[in-house]
């Protein structure tokens, strides 16, 4: 058996990770490069041979992780891709606004770069199209929890919820009497909307994600008081909240305490605006799984309450009402992917404030190196949209609403296994961060072997 690592190594995106087992070879997740130092791997020869890639096992629906199916469907992938319902529909909806984007980034870039006499072969050719998008769609079989899915006669595959976003999964693979766990995005006690990820007691080989694993998260009412104080010190100054946002979880979880704040009377009665088509389809996603639903929001649910709804709540689905939005005097709320500033309509809002030092830019999600929410926070200048702005607008930034384990909750989680994994592989973290959490992990498990793979690193397993 083989591992090779074709993604989210010493980075957080790009997830890729390909299982050579018995005679099959198993995709696990499918992502895209997003930090823009790493881009161009996304168009870049797949490293291995994709027609040989009998299946993918999909753990989420966020496209550093699904975001680059369309492309290896292109490119000659038939299989199946496996994954939970809500993952199913989820990522359908992202890859197809993830497809234009694409086409719209390139044609914008081929303009400008046209204009000022520039020549560059990726950023003006999309990676795929709307097209490319639907012609995976079919491939996908999606499963229920706990369900076994029979990879061959010797490889068995079952989907755990991870408690990551809506129909997130831990993958644990059963082969020669192995036991092979990919963490995929692990979730958080806690949260408002989800279950907590479910403990696995036993594996030979895991493959976890490290995100925040050397820092702790602020508590949940630390966010929502953090929250209150910057929508209404915003208001007072006349100002607009900018929030960067996920479509995926992150959306419905804003939305979720923004109710609550509203129904408290913590916070203004602003328009706000959820400015994502993505975001909107999502939830209603939501809306169709409420079984996977769990905490705060399960209650609101039982007595017929959207949690997800509230006056003055604006679904902005045509680019002229979202260009409309920054025409209207006093404040507002605006979310707007994407989550990392890496595309999508949260670029104009950003231009259109991002110099005022009354508004505020709020980000709610884990900013990754080399993207442009990382340089809003760390910089004074800002290339958006290929003109330099400054930075004058408020920067805030909240953890508490991250929908990824930190530290400690990592660290919880691992003392769930009866068998602690003999191999433990890190991935989906930056580099300092990945070394500081295989020190934490070596000094508690003395015996497993703790590796730090690097872009197509293979091993044996």
């Amino acid at each position: 058996m083989k591992i090779k690592f074709l993604g989210a190594t010493k980075n957080v995106t790009g997830s890729k990770f390909l299982l050579q087992i018995d005679g099959k070879n198993l995709l696990v997740d499918c992502g895209l490069f997003q930090e823009r130092e790493l881009k161009n791997r996304n168009w870049e020869e797949f490293p291995v041979d994709i027609e040989k890639i009998d299946c993918i096992l999909l753990s989420h629906a966020h496209l550093d992780h699904s975001g680059y199916i369309p492309k290896i469907v292109k490119d000659g992938f038939s299989g199946k891709i496996y994954c939970t319902y809500p993952t199913s529909e989820i990522t359908k909806i992202a890859l197809l606004d993830s497809a234009k984007l694409q086409v719209e980034d390139a044609e914008k870039k081929r303009k400008r770069h046209q204009k000022e006499g520039r020549k560059g072969p990726y950023p003006e050719i999309p990676l795929y199209d709307v097209s490319d998008a639907e012609k995976s769609f079919h491939l996908f079989e999606p499963i229920n929890y706990n369900e076994v899915v029979e990879i061959s006669d010797k490889i068995k595959v079952v989907f755990y919820n991870s408690g990551h976003i809506l129909g997130s999964s831990l993958i644990k693979i059963y082969v020669n009497g192995k036991e092979i766990v990919f963490s995929g995005d692990l979730g958080r006690e806690g949260s408002p909307l989800l279950h907590p990820p479910e403990i696995i007691e036993s594996a030979d080989i895991l493959i976890l994600e490290s995100t925040y694993g050397d820092r702790i998260h602020e508590e949940r009412e630390i966010a929502i008081e953090k929250l209150e104080n910057i929508i209404n010190e915003t208001v007072k100054k006349g100002g607009n909240i900018v929030i960067p946002t996920f479509a995926i979880e992150r959306a419905q979880e804003i939305l979720y305490y923004l109710k609550k704040l509203l129904i408290e009377d913590r916070i203004p009665h602003i328009l706000t605006f959820l400015d994502s088509p993505m975001a909107i389809e999502v939830t209603e996603v939501f809306k169709k799984y409420l079984s996977y639903i769990d905490g705060e929001a399960e209650k609101i649910i039982e007595k017929n309450i959207s949690p997800f709804d509230f006056p003055l709540l604006h679904f902005t689905k045509t680019v002229e009402e979202s260009k409309m939005i920054n025409h209207i005097k006093g404040s507002t709320i605006i979310m707007a992917g994407s989550g990392m500033c890496t595309g999508g309509r949260i670029k104009h809002h950003l231009i259109s404030n991002i110099e005022r030092e009354e508004s505020s830019i709020l980000f709610v999600g884990y900013q990754a190196k080399g993207t442009l929410g990382r340089e809003i926070i760390e910089k004074e200048e800002v290339r958006i949209l290929g003109n330099y702005y400054k930075v004058r607008a408020k920067i805030e930034k909240i953890d508490g609403f991250s929908a990824h384990a930190d530290k400690g909750e990592l660290l919880k989680w691992l003392d769930g296994f009866k068998k602690f994994p003999e191999k433990l592989f890190l991935v989906h973290g930056e580099e300092e961060t990945i070394e500081n959490f295989a020190e934490t992990i070596k000094k508690a498990h003395t015996d497993s072997e703790i590796i730090i793979p690097s872009y197509l690193d293979e091993y044996e397993i």
